[in-house]
C-alpha cells in the first residue's frame, strides 16, 4: 500500500541521507552550529586559562615587589624579567593583555559564541543556525583575531601595554605591540557581529511551530538582547581602532591634540586631535559589553534554577521586559565612565540619572531569580551549586557599582582598586559562575555523557571561597585610595602603606583558585570520553533543547519539534509528573 506524503515545513529538519562529511569539514571547517559551538567554548576556555595565567604572574609583582620569580621568571628572558624580576614595561603588557583576553577572548567567544551557538539553534528547535557558513566564518575570523593577539607579544617592545581601554594619546606613541593589538581587536568586532547578525535572524525566522515569543526559554531572550548590543555596539569600537591605526601608522591626529610634548620631544603628527573622543567611541561599546558579558550567565543562570527547584521562574514576562529595557539603556550611561574628563556638571547629572535606573532592571531580574528559590524543591546539583553562587556574587558586583555611578564618590574612588573590584565581582565570581553552571548543565547534552559530581563540588567550594579571598580585599585597597596601575602594588604609594599586606592575601587567594581549577580541567576531559553515559533528559528538564539525543545529530532532531506550552512547566497541578516538557502535547 502507498504511503502518504508528509510535507515537511520550512525549518524541519534535513534528510538523514546526506553527504558523508571528512575529518575537516565534520570537525575543523564545520558549519554545524554544534560543532562550532564546541569550538568556541574550548577555544574560550583555554584563552581563558591563559588570561589567568597572566593575572597570576602580575599576583606576584604585586604580592613581592622586586623579588626573583622562582623558576619561571629567568625562563620569561631578561628584556621583561631580569634576574627574574619583573620590569614596570612588562607588568603593563601583562595587565593590558589580561583584561583583553579574558574580555574579549574569552567571556564573550564562550557567553555567546558557547553557548549561544550550541543551545540556542536547539532550544528554538531550528536544524542549525540561519547562515552556517556565515556561523564558521565568525569563528574563524575569531580564532585569527586571538592568534594575532598572542603573536603580539612577540612583537618589538612586546605586546600593548596601554591597558584594555588603550586610551590615547599613550596607546599612539606605544610600542608595535598596539599595532598587532588594533588589528586583532579589528578581527574579533567583525566576528561578533558576523555572529550577532546571525542569532537575530535565526531566533525571528527559525522557531518551532507553537513557540511563540512568550515561550521562548528566558536564555534564547538573554543572547537575542546580547545579539543586538553587539550589533549596535561594536561598529564604534571598530571604527575608533581603524582611526587609531592610522594615527600610528598614516600620520594622521584623529586622537593627538596638538602640541603634544613626549619626553621633551614635541610630537610632530599632531593637528587637533582629541584622546577624549577614544574614550567616548570605546566607552560607547564597553558599557553595553558589560552586558554583553552578564546577560548570557543570567540566561543560563535562569535555566538551571527554573530546573532544580521544579518550578516555574517567578515573574518570567518581568524579566523578559527587563532585559530588553536593560539593552536599551546600556547605549546611553557610557560617559559614567568619563565623570573625571571635565563634562560639567549638566552632562555629568543626566549620566548619573541614567546610571541609577539601569540598576533597576537588574535588580527585577536578579529578585525575581531569588524569588523561584522560594517553595521549590531545591536540588543541589553542580550546575545549581554555581547558580546559587552567582546571585549572592553578581549581587555585590551590582551593590558596589552604585557609587561609581556617582559623581561625587566616583571622584574619590576612580581608577583605584575599588573599581577593579567592582568591576571582577560582576564578571568573575558572576559571570563566570553563570558560565560554569552552563557548562555542567549542557555537557551531558553536548557528549552524552554526564560530568562527575564530586569533582564539581569540589570544583564550586574551592572557586566560591578563593574568588572572594582575591577580589574582597581590592575594596578595601581602593577606599584607602590605593590606584589600580602600580606596578609594584603600592610600595613607593603614601595611600597604599597601611593595606599593603592586603596584595599577598588577595595574590594567596589567585594561587589557591588556580589549583581549584585542576578538577574542572580533569572533569571536563575525562568525561568527555570515560563519563557516565546519560539518556537524551537526564535532567527531566522542559525546554525543547532536551527533545533532541545527546549529542544531537546532524539536524539536531529525529522529528521536527513543536512547542506546546511555555518553557518552564514545572510541579503543573493534575499532571502526571512534576514536569511537562514543551514539546509533548495536552494529555500526553
Amino acid at each position: 500500500m502507498a504511503q502518504p506524503t508528509v510535507t515537511a515545513p520550512h525549518h524541519a529538519a534535513p534528510e538523514l541521507h546526506h553527504e558523508e562529511l571528512g575529518f575537516w569539514r565534520r570537525y575543523v571547517f564545520s558549519v554545524d552550529h554544534k560543532t562550532i559551538g564546541i569550538q568556541y567554548a574550548v577555544t574560550g576556555l583555554l584563552f581563558l586559562l591563559f588570561g589567568f595565567s597572566l593575572m597570576m604572574l602580575m599576583r606576584w609583582q604585586l604580592a613581592y615587589p622586586g623579588s626573583a620569580l622562582p623558576l619561571l621568571g629567568s625562563l620569561l628572558g631578561d628584556k621583561r624579567m631580569p634576574g627574574g624580576v619583573m620590569l614596570p614595561e612588562f607588568y603593563n603588557e601583562l595587565g593590558a593583555m589580561h583584561g583583553t583576553i579574558m574580555v574579549f577572548l574569552g567571556v564573550v567567544p564562550l557567553a555567546v559564541g558557547g553557548f549561544g551557538n550550541f543551545v540556542l539553534p536547539l532550544q528554538i528547535g531550528a536544524p542549525d543556525m540561519a547562515f552556517p557558513r556565515i556561523n564558521m566564518a565568525s569563528y574563524w575570523t575569531y580564532f585569527v583575531g586571538g592568534v594575532v593577539m598572542l603573536l603580539s607579544f612577540f612583537a618589538p617592545g612586546g605586546a600593548a601595554q596601554s591597558g584594555w581601554t588603550s586610551y590615547a594619546p599613550l596607546s599612539v606613541i606605544a610600542t608595535s605591540g598596539q599595532t598587532w593589538w588594533l588589528f586583532g581587536m579589528v578581527f574579533l568586532i567583525t566576528s561578533s557581529l558576523l555572529g550577532s547578525i546571525n542569532f537575530i535572524v535565526t531566533t525571528i525566522q527559525l522557531r518551532a511551530p507553537g513557540l511563540t515569543w512568550f515561550r521562548l526559554p528566558f536564555f534564547v531572550w538573554a543572547q537575542l538582547v546580547t545579539s543586538f548590543l553587539l550589533l549596535l555596539a561594536f561598529p564604534p569600537l571598530e571604527g575608533a581602532a581603524i582611526l587609531q591605526l592610522m594615527d600610528r601608522l598614516a600620520g594622521t591626529s584623529f586622537f593627538m591634540p596638538s602640541g603634544l610634548v613626549v619626553s621633551g620631544q614635541i610630537q610632530a603628527a599632531t593637528g587637533g586631535g582629541n584622546p577624549l573622543l577614544w574614550q567616548h567611541l570605546f566607552w560607547f561599546l564597553a558599557h553595553p559589553e558589560v552586558y554583553v558579558l552578564i546577560l548570557p550567565a543570567l540566561g543560563i543562570v535562569a535555566e538551571v534554577v527554573a530546573n532544580n527547584t521544579r518550578k516555574p521562574l517567578f515573574g518570567y514576562r518581568s524579566m523578559v521586559y527587563s532585559v530588553a529595557f536593560l539593552g536599551f539603556m546600556s547605549f546611553v550611561v557610557w560617559a559614567h565612565h568619563m565623570f573625571m574628563t571635565g563634562m560639567g556638571t549638566t552632562m555629568a547629572t543626566f549620566f548619573q540619572a541614567t546610571t541609577m535606573i539601569i540598576s533597576i532592571p537588574s535588580v527585577v531580574v536578579l529578585t525575581a531569580l531569588i524569588l523561584s528559590l522560594w517553595g521549590g524543591s531545591i536540588r543541589f546539583t553542580t550546575p545549581m551549586l554555581f547558580a546559587l553562587g552567582f546571585l549572592p556574587m553578581f549581587g555585590i558586583g551590582g551593590l558596589t557599582g552604585l557609587p561609581l555611578g556617582l559623581t561625587a564618590t566616583d571622584i574619590h574612588l576612580h581608577d583605584t582598586y575599588y573599581v577593579i573590584g567592582h568591576f571582577h565581582y560582576v564578571v568573575a565570581p558572576g559571570t563566570i559562575f553563570g558560565l560554569f553552571a552552563g557548562v555542567y548543565y549542557w555537557f551531558p547534552k553536548a557528549t552524552g555523557r554526564a560530568m562527575n559530581e564530586a569533582l564539581g563540588r569540589i570544583h564550586f567550594w574551592g572557586s566560591l571561597v578563593f574568588m572572594n579571598v582575591i577580589f574582597m580585599p581590592f575594596f578595601l585597597m581602593g577606599l584607602a585610595g590605593v590606584s589600580r596601575r602600580l606596578y609594584d602594588g603600592g610600595a613607593t604609594y603614601a595611600h597604599a602603606q597601611p593595606v599593603l599586606e592586603w596584595n599577598v592575601v588577595s595574590s594567596i587567594g589567585a594561587w589557591s583558585l588556580a589549583l581549584f581549577q585542576v578538577p574542572f580541567i580533569v572533569n571536563f576531559f575525562w568525561s568527555a570520553f570515560r563519563g557516565r553515559r546519560v539518556e537524551a533528559n537526564p535532567w527531566e528538564a522542559t525546554t525543547l533543547e532536551w527533545a533532541a539525543p545527546s549529542p544531537p545529530p546532524h539536524g539536531n532532531f529525529t522529528h521536527p519539534p513543536e512547542a506546546h506550552r511555555g518553557p518552564y512547566e514545572y510541579s503543573a497541578p493534575g499532571a502526571a509528573k512534576d514536569y511537562s516538557p514543551q514539546w509533548e502535547p495536552a494529555g500526553a
